[in-house]
């Protein structure tokens, strides 16, 4: 198995610079703001041929209340996973009260610990390190990690107490990608936990909890997938705080990121503006798409019909994603939407053939004709496969820069339908044809238009005279 570090220590202590450092990446939410990281995040880092997985936590204090206790469970049960636990200490404070709280829980663990003393640039590293060594942890590293000093010397010596592995776990970002996205304070974080089936993510009744994109690999049934737990996603207009931006970013990017993307939307406020807007960054993303209608227990029946009504009359755009009615909470219709999941998975990567699409075209065409554009029929020749997820289909044909946007609606429902590509949006690209005999002098080279010339003299010189 793959040795498991976690990184423990006070707010803003570089735990998430560390981070992204080892994993050579910027999956963690990096500012310089304590309280940034709230939950888990995992991550593969490598040093040479050696392989290992790095867990970043939120910061531990001592006294936290409110979402700070979630927060510090979240890092508790981190360490409990690790196979060696990174203490990291703020050089320029020197020892704090908080660190030395942090050893004593550490101690009771029998954690195998580390003591990192980060932020050692522009300082002196002995007088840096001088007061950390009554915490009587052996070993202690000095680095920067923001720059990288002294982080390979300290990895290597934490890999060097564990065993060589000859065959390598696979990667954990295996299977299917799926995005969980929405609003904020819509049950995110409730579905990724039931989904888990255990409390894996921080959920408190508070809008923007979740700051980071958290990346998630687990096991159902044989499957791999790696759950995307993202920040809510509100109106540019609310989105005032600058930790509130990057994690808009985030989610953004977890989006383009993923296979599939689970849109939570709240049923007892319905469908707003905003989900709408969630649905356009989807669809521009080309992303497989089911659609979760989250808190439907207790709702009367009254309340349901009129939800059921707004999602037919403002979700039609989206006809081809299913729609499931669950509550995150009490697991009602979770399990279900793994078949959509799959389903749309499927439908997102499904090879097709040139053969299929261009007779798939044929039938389209003959059954409904593109229209005339000035007295010239638009001239749909064949289609051929562009991408996958999503699914592009090329059309070769005359005049195909005219055709207009309701006849493309009318082959991609007309693709979707004949080759059962549910749960993904479908992109219809246009090439022309060229005539190949066709060569312009622009196209020529100064020795073949002079040549073209003297062809065209001689001609003239040959022609007999009247």
């Amino acid at each position: 198995m793959r040795p498991v570090l976690a990184l423990v220590g006070r707010p803003n202590v570089g735990k998430s610079t560390l981070f992204n450092r080892l994993t050579r990446s910027r999956d963690a939410l990096v500012a310089n703001l304590p309280g940034l990281t709230r939950d888990r995040q995992y991550g593969e880092g490598r040093i040479a041929d050696r392989p290992f997985i790095v867990i970043d936590t939120g910061g531990l204090a001592g006294e936290e209340e409110g979402i700070d206790f979630e927060m510090a469970a979240q890092s508790l049960l981190a360490i409990d996973e690790a196979d060696c636990v990174l203490l990291l200490v703020d050089g320029r404070s020197g020892l704090t009260p908080g660190d030395t709280a942090i050893v004593e829980h550490l101690r009771k663990n029998e954690k195998n610990v580390v003591l990192v003393v980060n932020k050692v640039d522009g300082i002196d590293e002995d007088v840096a390190m001088g007061d950390f060594y009554g915490l009587g942890i052996s070993r202690v590293f000095p680095v920067t990690a923001s720059q990288g000093r002294g982080v390979r010397k300290l990895i290597d010596d934490v890999l060097a107490t564990f065993p060589e592995e000859e065959e390598l776990t696979p990667a954990t970002q295996n299977g299917i990608k799926i995005a969980v996205s929405g609003r904020p304070n819509v049950g995110k974080s409730t579905l990724v936990n039931r989904m888990l089936g255990e409390d894996r993510v921080v959920v408190y009744d508070m809008p923007g909890t979740t700051r980071d994109s958290v990346y998630i690999p687990f096991e159902r049934h044989g499957e791999h997938y790696t759950l995307i737990d993202t920040a809510g996603i509100r109106r540019r207009g609310k989105t005032t705080e600058t930790v509130e931006k990057f994690s808009v970013v985030k989610a953004l990017q977890a989006i383009e990121d993923a296979n599939v993307v689970i849109l939570i939307v709240d049923a007892r406020t319905g469908i707003v503006e905003q989900d709408l807007h969630l649905l356009g960054y989807v669809l521009d993303a080309g992303r497989a798409l089911v659609i979760a209608i989250n808190k439907w227990d207790g709702m009367n029946f009254e309340e349901k019909d009129k939800v059921k009504s707004d999602i037919k009359r403002r979700l039609a755009f989206v006809d081809f994603a299913k729609i499931h009615f669950i509550s995150a909470r009490h697991g009602t219709g979770v399990g279900d939407l793994y078949e959509s999941i799959h389903s749309a998975y499927a439908a997102a990567q499904k090879t097709l053939t040139t053969s299929i699409l261009t007779q798939v075209l044929q039938a389209a065409v003959a059954e409904h004709a593109p229209p005339m554009i000035d007295g010239r029929r638009i001239k749909l020749r064949y289609a051929h496969t562009g991408g996958h997820n999503p699914p592009i289909i090329v059309i070769h044909g005359k005049q195909t820069d005219k055709v207009p946007d309701s006849y493309s609606r009318y082959l991609e429902k007309t693709f979707r339908k004949i080759l059962k590509l549910e749960g993904t949006p479908v992109r219809i690209q246009y090439r022309s044809d060229d005539n190949p005999y066709v060569r312009h002098e622009q196209d020529l080279t100064p020795q073949q238009v002079a040549r073209k010339r003297q062809i065209k003299k001689n001609r003239i010189r040959s022609a007999p005279k009247t």
